[in-house]
C-alpha cells in the first residue's frame, strides 16, 4: 500500500461524490411510500408495488445498459446516470407543485432510478479499477463501505426531521440535488480516459446482453460468490417486512423503538469496514472472505426468538449489530475480490449482471416470504429464512483464486503528424 494510503485527488473527488449521493439517498429513505400514502392515499398493494415491481422492472431495463456501459468511457456514463436520476426525481416535486402527481409517475420514477442506479454501480466499479492500482482497491472499497454505513446512521434521522417539518417531497428534492452534486464531483475527477476501439463498439452492436452472466458462471471462483450473494441478500431482505409486522404488531414496539433497533447497530458496519484491511493484511484475503461470509449468516436465525419489551429490543439490536459488523468486514473484501477476478474490459457487464440478479432475487424472495408469512405466521417465516441462511456459506469459494492475468492492451495506432503551428490538444474533459 502507498504510504499513508493517500489515493490521490481524483479518488478524493470520486469518494466525495459517492458520499454526497449516499447521504441524499438515506435522507429520502422511505419518501416514496410516504408520498404514496399521505399525498396519493395509496393502499398496501400499491405501496408494496413501489419497492417490488419498481425494483424488478428497473433491473430488467438495466440488462442492456451493462454491455452498453462497457463500451463507453466510464466517467461520462457515471455523470449521465447521476443526471438521469436527478431529473427523474425532480419531476415529483414539480408535479406535486402543479397538483398533477400520480401513483403511475411515482412507479415510473422508481423504475428509472433503479435502472440508472444499477448502471451507475456497474460503471463505477470499472472506473475505480481503471483509476487505482490493484493494491489500493481494498482501501478504496473499505472507504466506500464506511461512508455507506455513516450515511445510514446519519441520513434517516435527518430525513425524518425534514419530513416532519417540510413533508416527504422535500427529501426527494434533497436526493435529486445530491445526484447533481455527485455529477459535479465526478466531473472534477478529470484525467484522460481512452475511448473504446472500433472493434469493441462492433461487439456492442452485436447485442450480447448475456455476456456478464456467461463470464460469472464460467469462473470457478466468481460463480459460488455470485450465488452466495443472491441468496444471502435475498433471504435477509425477505425477512425485513415480516420483522416489521412482528415488532409493530403482536409485540407492540413503538415506531421509534423499531427505528432505533436498526439505526444504532449500523455503527457495526462502520467498525467492520475499518477492520477489513488490517484483517486481510494479517490473515489473507481468502480467509477473511470465508470467515466473515460464514459469520454473517449465523445471526438472523436469532430473530425467530424475538420477544416483547426491553429484552426483545436488545435482542434485535444485538443480532443486527453482529450481522452488520460481519457485513462491514465482508463487503469491501468481496467487492475487491470481484474486481480482481474480472478483466477490465468486462467489469461493467459483470457488475451489471450481478446487480440485476441480486435485485431480481430479492424481489422474488420478498414476495415469496410474504406469502409464507401469511400462511405460517411472521415468526415462523423469519425463522425459516434464518435456517436457510445458515446454508449460504456452502456457496462461498472454497479455494483461493489464482491472480487474474489481464490481457495485454492493443497498441494504439500512431497519430498522424500535425502541422507545427497546431498545438497539442489537452486531455478531454466533460
Amino acid at each position: 500500500m502507498r504510504s499513508g494510503h493517500r489515493l490521490g485527488r481524483r479518488f478524493g473527488w470520486l469518494w466525495a461524490a459517492y458520499g454526497t449521493s449516499a447521504l441524499g439517498t438515506w435522507l429520502a429513505f422511505g419518501a416514496f411510500p410516504l408520498i404514496a400514502i399521505r399525498v396519493l392515499h395509496a393502499g398496501p398493494a400499491e405501496v408494496a408495488a413501489l419497492s417490488s415491481v419498481g425494483a424488478a422492472v428497473g433491473a430488467a431495463v438495466a440488462v442492456p445498459l451493462g454491455p452498453w456501459a462497457d463500451f463507453r468511457r466510464k466517467r461520462p456514463v457515471l455523470i449521465t446516470m447521476d443526471l438521469v436520476r436527478s431529473a427523474a426525481l425532480l419531476t415529483i416535486p414539480a408535479a406535486f407543485a402543479l397538483g398533477v402527481l400520480t401513483f403511475l409517475q411515482l412507479l415510473l420514477v422508481s423504475v428509472v432510478v433503479a435502472a440508472a442506479d444499477i448502471t451507475f454501480r456497474a460503471a463505477s466499479g470499472a472506473y475505480l479499477k481503471a483509476l487505482l492500482p490493484a493494491e489500493d482497491l481494498l482501501v478504496a472499497n473499505a472507504r466506500f463501505e464506511s461512508t455507506a454505513w455513516t450515511t445510514t446512521i446519519v441520513g434517516p434521522p435527518l430525513g425524518g426531521a425534514a419530513t416532519g417539518l417540510l413533508g416527504p417531497v422535500a427529501t426527494v428534492v434533497a436526493d435529486a440535488v445530491s445526484y447533481l452534486l455527485s455529477a459535479l464531483g465526478i466531473r472534477a475527477t478529470g484525467g484522460h480516459e481512452p475511448r473504446p476501439g472500433p472493434r469493441e463498439a462492433a461487439r456492442m452492436r452485436a447485442g450480447d446482453l448475456l455476456d456478464g452472466w456467461r463470464y460469472i458462471l464460467a469462473d470457478a471462483t466468481l460463480r459460488p460468490l455470485f450465488l452466495n450473494t443472491a441468496f444471502f441478500n435475498g433471504l435477509v431482505m425477505a425477512a425485513q417486512p415480516l420483522l416489521a409486522v412482528l415488532m409493530l404488531g403482536p409485540l407492540d414496539f413503538a415506531p421509534w423503538q423499531y427505528g432505533l433497533a436498526f439505526a444504532a447497530p449500523s455503527i457495526g458496519g462502520l467498525l467492520g469496514s475499518r477492520l477489513a484491511r488490517p484483517l486481510v493484511t494479517r490473515f489473507g484475503q481468502h480467509r477473511v472472505l470465508i470467515v466473515a461470509g460464514a459469520l454473517r449468516a449465523v445471526w438472523p436465525v436469532g430473530l425467530a426468538f424475538l420477544g416483547p419489551g426491553t429484552g426483545g429490543l436488545l435482542l434485535v439490536m444485538g443480532v443486527e449489530l453482529g450481522l452488520i459488523f460481519c457485513c462491514g468486514v465482508f463487503n469491501p473484501v468481496y467487492a475487491t475480490y470481484r474486481l480482481e477476478r474480472t478483466p477490465t474490459d468486462r467489469v461493467a457487464r459483470t457488475l451489471s449482471a450481478w446487480a440485476v440478479t441480486t435485485k431480481a432475487s430479492t424481489a422474488l424472495l420478498t414476495a415469496l416470504w410474504g406469502v409464507l408469512g401469511g400462511l405460517l405466521g411472521p415468526r415462523t417465516a423469519i425463522g425459516l429464512a434464518g435456517l436457510l441462511l445458515l446454508a449460504t456459506p456452502l456457496l462461498l469459494p472454497r479455494d483461493a483464486a489464482a491472480p487474474l492475468a489481464e490481457p495485454e492492451p492493443e497498441p494504439e495506432p500512431e497519430p498522424e503528424p500535425k502541422p507545427e503551428s497546431e498545438p497539442e490538444s489537452a486531455p478531454s474533459h466533460i
